[in-house]
Order: structure tokens, then C-alpha cells, then sequence
């Protein structure tokens, strides 16, 4: 359902993750002496992604210590939330409450039958109900454009470059392969250090790139995009007011939030998982007038 520009944006951003792992594997044959490392790290790789995957909504609750709500319980959340998952001709996803006072929301789950949407109590009252629904909005199209599957492939691939990375620097300096197969081992170590750094910048433009794509369409489903813009201008200061400490559990959620719920000290510009607000709102506002998205 994204536009144009952002499917070949994030489709250019994974052939620049998959360059950086054959890259890998390349300077892995050259300095150890064979690609069988390449393919144990993988397989590792792609288990502990899959184990993220499957479990992906339970984990993200876990960390944000939600708990599971009923109509009764949160009646506006259960109504826009059955409103538009009924638009969208999808299931109804499990409703979950975070008790913490930073404002924020995220939806998870391997797929629409297996989706969760979770609202902190900060966010509930701090939006009014016409804000709330454009933010609901926004995460439910992280599950209906399969947005978890992205992020899940995205961090495979780049944890995989981590994890070789650091073997290959370790073979290096302690020794690995004949000396007649090794090439020039100052490229080999600029490519250990730097391929996996590569990698966390192309993972977090994924992720900026995702999150365009959610508010985009979200609007589209709530056809409001102006009730997002209100509801993002709110969320910019209240997670400035309230910010959660990052700790490593929130650092693996923070990517499915709707706002950044650190510190702006606390991740630069570079290495955010989320596009700068202001982008996000102008974008917003210029869906709104009619104007084409960048």
C-alpha cells in the first residue's frame, strides 16, 4: 500500500544489507580459509531472528510490561480499533495497556491473525479520541504491510554481519588461514569494523523508511491524516517530558514505537530508528492538501 519511492527506497536499502553480507563472506573465504563460518553464523542468524519473529509481539510486550485489556477496560482503544481493523477487512488484534506515563503505541506480530496493538496509559490521556484513532491507524498498517517480516529479515542479515565481523577481526589478530591466502589485512580489518557499522545505518533507514510508510497509509485508512500530524506534534513534547530509559529490552522495542521514547541525548539523528517529526508532519500535512508525499 506504500508509494512508489519507498517500496524501491527500501528495496535498494536490502540489496545494500545483502552487498555488505556477500561482501562478508567474501573477505571470510579469504582470511580463514574457508566459507563454512559464513554459513554456521548465518544459520544462527537467521534462528535467532525467527525465534524474534514468531515471538515478536510477546517480547514487546513483555518489555513495555503491558497488560491485556477488554472492551470494558479501554472502550474508545477496543471501538477504533474494531472500526478499523473491520475497514482494513482484517482480524481484530489483541488490545494491550503499557502502565507507564510516556506517551506511545506500537503494533506487533507476525501477521494480522497474530497481531497485538499496545497503548501506554501516557498516550491515552494525552490524545483525544480522534488523535488516538490516527495513531492506531498508523500501527496497524506496521502489521498489515508486513512491517515486522522487514525489520525481522533487516536484523538477521545484520546481525549475521555483526557476529562475522567480530570473528573475522579475532582470526586476524590471532592468527587464521595460510599466510599465502591472506590478502591485504588492513582492508580485511576496515571491513570487519566497518561492514557491520554499514549494517546498523542501513537498518535504522529501513526503518525511518517504514515508518513513512505507516503514517502514509495509515492516514489512508483512517482518512485523516491531519488527526496523525495533531497526534505526532503531541507525541514530540511528551516524549521529551517523559522519556524512558534505555535499557536493552527497550532498545530491541523502540523500532515498532510510533515516537522515539528516549532522550534525544541518547540517540543521535544518525542512528534513530525514526524519522525526525517535523519530516513526518510536513508530509502529513502535504497528504492532507493534496499534495504528492516525497
Amino acid at each position: 500500500m506504500h508509494n512508489h519511492h519507498n517500496g524501491l527506497k527500501t528495496a535498494a536499502l536490502f540489496g545494500g544489507i545483502w552487498a555488505l553480507l556477500l561482501a562478508m563472506g567474501w573477505v571470510v573465504a579469504q582470511y580463514m580459509g574457508s566459507s563454512v563460518f559464513i554459513l554456521i553464523f548465518a544459520l544462527i542468524g537467521v534462528a535467532t531472528t525467527a525465534y524474534s519473529y514468531w515471538n515478536s509481539d510477546k517480547l514487546a510486550i513483555k518489555a513495555m510490561k503491558a497488560y491485556p485489556v477488554s472492551e470494558a477496560q479501554a472502550p474508545a482503544m477496543y471501538r477504533i480499533v474494531q472500526e478499523l481493523s473491520s475497514r482494513a477487512g482484517q482480524p481484530m488484534p489483541r488490545l494491550y495497556v503499557s502502565p507507564t506515563a510516556a506517551p506511545n503505541a506500537f503494533a506487533t506480530g507476525r501477521n494480522p491473525q497474530n497481531a497485538a496493538v499496545c497503548c501506554t496509559e501516557g498516550i491515552l490521556g494525552l490524545l483525544d479520541e480522534r488523535e488516538l484513532r490516527g495513531v492506531l491507524g498508523h500501527e496497524l498498517m506496521h502489521v498489515y504491510n508486513r512491517d515486522i517480516l522487514t525489520g525481522s529479515v533487516a536484523a538477521a542479515i545484520g546481525g549475521v554481519i555483526s557476529t562475522v565481523g567480530q570473528m573475522l577481526s579475532f582470526g586476524m589478530m590471532f592468527g587464521g588461514g595460510r599466510d599465502d591466502e591472506r590478502g591485504n589485512p588492513i582492508a580485511g580489518l576496515a571491513m570487519a569494523f566497518l561492514a557491520p557499522l554499514a549494517a546498523v545505518f542501513i537498518q535504522m533507514a529501513i526503518s525511518r523508511t517504514r515508518e513513512y510508510d505507516a503514517d502514509e497509509d495509515g492516514s489512508k485508512l483512517t482518512g485523516d491524516p491531519l488527526a496523525l500530524a495533531s497526534a505526532l506534534r503531541k507525541l514530540d513534547v511528551g516524549t521529551r517530558q517523559a522519556p524512558l530509559a534505555p535499557t536493552p529490552q527497550l532498545q530491541n522495542a523502540s523500532h515498532m514505537m510510533i515516537a522515539n521514547p528516549f532522550r534525544p541525548q541518547d540517540v543521535s539523528r544518525l542512528m534513530s530508528t525514526h524519522p525526525p517529526m517535523g519530516d513526518r508532519i510536513a508530509r502529513l500535512e502535504a497528504m492532507a492538501s493534496g499534495h504528492r508525499l516525497g
